[in-house]
C-alpha cells in the first residue's frame, strides 16, 4: 500500500471520531460549507465514499446514474461512514488500484490521483463537522503535512475547480494546520 491509500485510510479514521461525536441533535447545525448542514454535509462524504468503490472498480459516472443519489445515512450515519469508509480504504489499498484510471468528474485520473483528492475531502470535510458540532478541531500534523503535498503540486487546478473556497489570508507565523485551512477557504 503506499502512502496516499494509507494516508486516506487515516483520514476517514479521524473523520470517524469526528462523526461519533456528532450529537442526534445537530443534524440540521450549520457547517463551514455554504448552505450544508451537518447532515448534508456527511451524506456528501458517505456518497464520496461510496462513489470511490465504484470509480475504483473501472465504472463512470454514466454507468452509476443515479444509485448514490439522495440520502446515504438512514437512521444510523455513523453506521453508514463506517460501511462506507471501509469500502472507500479496501478500493484504494486493492493491488493496481492506484495506477488503473478513474473516470472522475473532473476526467479520467490515476487511482492515485482520484485517492489524493479524497484524502483532501475526507481531512477537510472532518475539519468541518467538527467545527459544525464544537468538536476538537486539531488534525494530525502528520495528515496536514500529507494533504499540503497533495494540494500544493495542483493547487492553480483545484482554485480553478470550485471544489474549495477563497484563499484567505493568514498571519506569517501561522501554524501549517491554520496555512492549510486557509487555503481551501477555512479558518
Amino acid at each position: 500500500m503506499t502512502d496516499i491509500a494509507a494516508h486516506h485510510r487515516q483520514a476517514l479514521d479521524a473523520t470517524r471520531a469526528v462523526v461519533a461525536g456528532i450529537g442526534a441533535d445537530q443534524g440540521t447545525e450549520p457547517t463551514p460549507c455554504e448552505g450544508w448542514d451537518v447532515r448534508t454535509l456527511l451524506n456528501h462524504v458517505v456518497s464520496g465514499n461510496l462513489w470511490v468503490a465504484e470509480l475504483a472498480r473501472g465504472r463512470t459516472i454514466a454507468d452509476v446514474g443515479s444509485e448514490l443519489d439522495g440520502d446515504q445515512l438512514g437512521a444510523n450515519p455513523l453506521k453508514a461512514y463506517d460501511e462506507s469508509a471501509e469500502v472507500a480504504a479496501s478500493a484504494f489499498e486493492a493491488p493496481g488500484a492506484l495506477d488503473a484510471p478513474c473516470a472522475v468528474s473532473y476526467g479520467p485520473v490515476p487511482g492515485a490521483v482520484y485517492a489524493g483528492h479524497r484524502f483532501i475531502d475526507v481531512l477537510i470535510h472532518g475539519w468541518d463537522l467538527a467545527a459544525a458540532t464544537g468538536q476538537d478541531r486539531r488534525l494530525d500534523p502528520g495528515l496536514v503535512e500529507a494533504c499540503w503535498n497533495v494540494i500544493e503540486p495542483q493547487l492553480d487546478m483545484l482554485r480553478a475547480s470550485g471544489m474549495f473556497g477563497t484563499d484567505l489570508p493568514v498571519p506569517a507565523d501561522a501554524d501549517a494546520q491554520t496555512r492549510l485551512l486557509a487555503v481551501l477557504g477555512r479558518r
